[in-house]
């Protein structure tokens, strides 16, 4: 007695012939479920689809900042155009058959207008020895939105305000200038690393200085510090309840007061109960550093003294005027043309000066007239 050991196809009733090993079962939806049926080839290459594509893709867009809405949040993606994103996309919701072996594929995309890319997707494999392919059509549609951190932008959203402001003085436009740059690049640095939660929302002058405002106060207090650290003085914080979150939350919103020392580097004063001469002030890190103009001489502060020492304000370097070096008279004396007179007078002559130049600066104050370094630099700073 023999047994037939063949497989029928549970579909259309053919023998089928190979190895039950190599068939796929039917799927359960055929009924046939506690059962290893197998398909014969026809019937299997009949409902068989090699690739799972949706009808259509929608890519979300900022219109302002370019950014793309991917998984669940906001990604930059510094595109000029969103084919390659388009393609991206496509290619992440494709699903080919787990049973294709060997499988290649490529992407046209077809601009069809502003916001519509047409996707044409072309794959081949091998099925149970048979090479297969097949073509899908995916459009892409691109929807242009505002993200979260353009949105937060455009409704002038802040966290924190840094307020740059000097103790007895203005702030000079060197220090206005650098705290936007540093603000500018302390966001830059954050937004390289990926926080899209990092932006300067305004920056404005003031009467008495400028305010910085940024989107959260981790980002305020690495201004302050960083302000104080190249300009000196102290910075402090303060926080005021503005709202509650959708949870219930309590936001604060932080105000950073940098409060710059009363003397700037390049102001020239004249220290109160000395004789030593005006100071050109060098800088005000810590105690207050500059160079004497009479001598040329290395000035410091004492420490109960810090960065503002009782002193007069002169003036400036930047009002040193260029005049005639007449002659030099010894080692501590020269001649000079006063700028306003155009008499010869005898300064004193500090040790910076060029005994050789034709043309010195000097500045001319109530405390009389001196000869300044060039460019306002001097090597005697002790530093």
């Amino acid at each position: 007695m023999t047994t037939d050991a063949r497989e029928f196809c549970p579909n259309c009733g053919d023998p089928i012939e190979s190895d039950p090993g190599e068939r796929e079962p039917l799927p359960d939806s055929a009924g046939l479920r506690g059962k290893e049926q197998k398909l014969c080839d026809s019937c299997y290459f009949e409902r068989f689809d090699l690739v799972d594509a949706p009808d259509r893709i929608e890519v979300r867009v900022c219109a302002r900042c370019g950014a793309v809405y991917r998984g669940n949040r906001w990604v930059d993606m510094g595109a000029e155009d969103y084919t390659d994103v388009a393609v991206e996309e496509v290619s992440e919701a494709l699903g080919v058959h787990l049973d294709a072996r060997d499988v290649t594929w490529h992407v046209e995309p077809e601009q069809v207008d502003q916001n519509t890319i047409r996707m044409h997707c072309h794959f081949t494999g091998i099925v149970r020895g048979t090479a297969v392919e097949e073509s899908v059509v995916v459009p892409v549609k691109i929807s242009r939105q505002t993200c979260t951190r353009c949105g937060r932008i455009a409704g002038d959203y802040y966290a924190s305000i840094v307020q740059i402001r000097a103790a007895d003085r203005t702030p000079t436009a060197e220090e206005t200038e650098r705290a936007e740059t540093v603000a500018r690049e302390i966001v830059a640095s954050m937004e390289a690393t990926g926080d899209r939660d990092a932006f300067v929302t305004d920056v404005s002058e003031t009467d008495d200085g400028m305010d910085i405002k940024v989107s959260t106060s981790n980002i305020g207090k690495k201004i302050a510090a960083k302000m104080v650290e190249e300009f000196g003085g102290s910075y402090s914080d303060s926080e005021t309840l503005v709202t509650e979150d959708e949870d219930g939350n309590e936001v604060y919103r932080v105000t950073f007061a940098v409060r710059l020392p009363p003397y700037a580097p390049g102001e020239i004063i004249d220290l109160d109960d000395d004789d030593g001469g005006p100071v050109l002030v060098k800088s005000v890190r810590g105690n207050l550093k500059g160079t004497r103009l009479t001598t040329g001489e290395y000035y410091e502060a004492g420490f109960e003294e810090g960065d503002a020492p009782e002193a007069r304000r002169l003036g400036r370097i930047e009002d040193a005027e260029e005049t005639t070096l007449v002659t030099v008279e010894d080692e501590h004396a020269v001649q000079v043309l006063d700028p306003e007179t155009y008499r010869a007078k005898t300064v004193a002559r500090p040790d910076y000066m060029d005994p050789d130049a034709e043309m010195v600066p000097v500045f001319k104050s109530r405390a009389g007239l001196h000869v300044v370094p060039e460019d306002g630099e001097s090597g005697g700073t002790g530093e």
